[in-house]
């Protein structure tokens, strides 16, 4: 499987961190005593619990494994000085859209892209776009509603 490198904060990789700490050692054995009481309860061809314990327990197993992936792969970004100008993982950048008004949205990686909050994933349509591009430049966006032109006011 190859491996893709996952841009994350150091205040995610940590949130990351706890999330997989909690499941290996909180909810692995909350599901484990779950199925311990399922069996007793008799039959498992028709038991509920049991298979609704069984599918909390993949559930569980399947996110281990993912965050285990992500943490592996994971580049710590911060607040550094971009010193080239160029729209990186970790850069604030003001757009404006042709006929719009500005905006400003933190490039990030998937794990923490999060609209309401102005930061979007360096391999969205617009991140993409964006990735290694300079103040004053100009950029063409697909989106389904078709191409939307933006400006690159500011790289912080």
């Amino acid at each position: 499987m190859d491996q893709q490198t996952e841009y994350l904060s150091q205040e995610k990789y940590d949130q990351l961190m706890a999330e997989l700490e909690n499941l290996k050692k909180v909810e692995r054995k909350n599901v484990a005593e779950q199925l311990e009481y399922a069996k007793s309860l008799g039959d498992l061809s028709e038991n509920a619990e049991y298979h609704e314990a069984r599918d909390k327990q993949a559930d569980i197993e399947d996110r281990i494994k993912e965050l285990q992936t992500i943490l592996q792969s994971a580049v710590i970004i911060g607040k550094q000085k971009n010193k080239t100008g160029d729209v990186n993982v970790g850069s604030e950048v003001t757009v404006k859209k042709v006929g719009g008004s500005e905006v400003t949205y933190t490039i990030v990686g998937s794990e923490e892209a999060n609209m309401a909050e102005g930061k979007i994933s360096y391999q969205s349509p617009l991140g993409s776009a964006l990735m290694n591009q300079k103040k004053d430049t100009k950029i063409m966006v697909s989106t389904p509603k078709g191409e939307i032109e933006y400006a690159i006011i500011e790289v912080k």
